[in-house]
């Protein structure tokens, strides 16, 4: 039996991957929780396997979640279930530690098949992904600038991108509007720009948004 733990703020999002999984015998979803304040009790009293984890959480970011399960619960695996495109965190959750990586808007069959290859151990990755391994393989150097961004720094540039205004972005994260507007100066610096305009412009070139 694989027991599986979802995490993710919002409540219909959970039943449907619950349902989903509940139609197979060999899966049972032990705990839901919708903040990481209120995972880490489920954790502390539901069996895990296989956490299957959201990146856009109220305040503490997805991958930041990640590191600390790595750390507290390292038997744990966990398979990230976002709205995010590939191309935005795949790689990046990846390398942080997670097992796998798929979109919210894939076939339920597929998260049935990750969530059976991430409790054996197993990397669970779309072709998608798979082509975007092979090219930094063999181009190492394709690196693109946002990729060097933090989790924040990221989560921010996307926000700011999709016409939120700095004082939102603040409240979506449980941030102070002071330290959003540092990420901000941030991007601007690492990606050589001026403005909120030419942040929009970069995400949208770069297929962020």
């Amino acid at each position: 039996m694989i027991h599986v733990v979802l995490c993710d703020d919002h409540a219909m999002i959970r039943r449907g991957i619950r349902d989903t999984l509940s139609e197979h015998v060999d899966m049972k979803v032990t705990g839901e929780s919708g903040s990481y304040a209120e995972l880490k009790d489920v954790l502390r009293d539901s069996p895990c396997d296989v956490l299957v984890l959201d990146l856009n959480l109220p305040g503490r970011g997805g991958l930041e979640v990640l590191a600390s399960i790595q750390d507290s619960h390292p038997n744990i695996r966990v398979l990230i279930v976002s709205m995010f495109s590939e191309d935005q965190y795949a790689i990046r959750s990846l390398k942080a530690g997670a097992y796998g990586y798929l979109n919210k808007a894939g076939n339920p069959d597929e998260l049935v098949g990750a969530v059976r290859s991430v409790a054996q151990g197993r990397r669970y990755v779309t072709p998608s992904v798979s082509e975007m391994l092979v090219e930094q393989l063999s181009n190492p150097n394709a690196e693109t600038l946002h990729s060097r961004l933090s989790e924040r720094e990221l989560q921010t540039l996307l926000k700011i991108a999709s016409g939120k205004r700095l004082a939102d972005i603040a409240e979506e994260l449980m941030l102070s509007p002071k330290t959003v507007s540092v990420y901000r100066a941030r991007l601007l610096e690492k990606l050589g720009l001026s403005n909120n305009a030419e942040l929009a412009v970069y995400a949208i070139r770069n297929e962020l948004v």
